[in-house]
């Protein structure tokens, strides 16, 4: 797509728009108040709202190279607590995909420039969980594994932030770590027992009144 091609799309998207409903835009304009931080990878055939049959203003989205959560890092901080502080967003989804070229090129010896210091990250989530993962034989398969043991990880990264924590010990926040598989179009829900993460860290991480 080129650029000139994109702004004549968006002019036939906005027209249609108006056309189907002439209040559209005044009602987007008043403000946001969606329901479900999405925080996903950057990858540009995973598209949140598509995949979700969701609409302008059902998401808030964070997006970036392996959907990662690290606590260092200001932008993914700040997107989370202002869902949570200024939004009052309840649902906050993970959601990594099969196939993510983010978590392959962390497993290669290769230097990447700047991208190397970022899939750092994957790398430690690797070593956490070395112990199953280099018991599977099939790359393919371990990749697999690699991406679902990532969401896992950036799930408790998730809950070492106070806001979050805030939030969950008052029993308003509904954390969940998703898998999008492209090849089937289908989302797997990793099912993850928040409780029982939330139990495991707290002794180490808990910087609010409670978690």
């Amino acid at each position: 797509m080129q650029l000139n091609e994109a702004i004549e799309n968006n002019a036939v998207w906005a027209s249609k728009r108006v056309d189907e409903d002439p209040m559209f835009f005044k009602r987007l304009a008043r403000g946001q108040n969606p329901s479900i931080l999405y925080i996903g990878c950057s990858d540009s055939r995973v598209t949140a709202e598509e995949m979700l049959g969701a609409g302008p203003g059902d998401l808030l989205v964070h997006r970036n190279i392996a959907n990662l959560i690290p606590n260092n890092d200001h932008s993914s901080n700040t997107v989370v607590n202002f869902a949570i502080h200024d939004l009052g967003v309840r649902n906050i989804v993970i959601c990594g995909h099969y196939g993510c070229g983010g978590v392959q090129a962390a497993m290669q010896s290769t230097d990447l420039g700047n991208l190397t210091s970022w899939l750092q990250n994957i790398r430690d989530v690797y070593r956490l969980h070395a112990a199953e993962l280099d018991a599977i034989v099939d790359e393919s398969d371990r990749n697999r594994r690699l991406v679902e043991l990532n969401v896992y990880e950036q799930c408790i990264n998730l809950l070492k932030i106070a806001e979050v924590q805030n939030a969950y010990s008052s029993s308003e926040l509904i954390i969940a770590g998703w898998v999008f598989d492209m090849s089937s179009g289908r989302i797997k829900d990793l099912r993850l027992d928040i409780e029982q993460i939330v139990g495991s860290i707290r002794d180490i991480y808990s910087i609010a009144e409670k978690v």
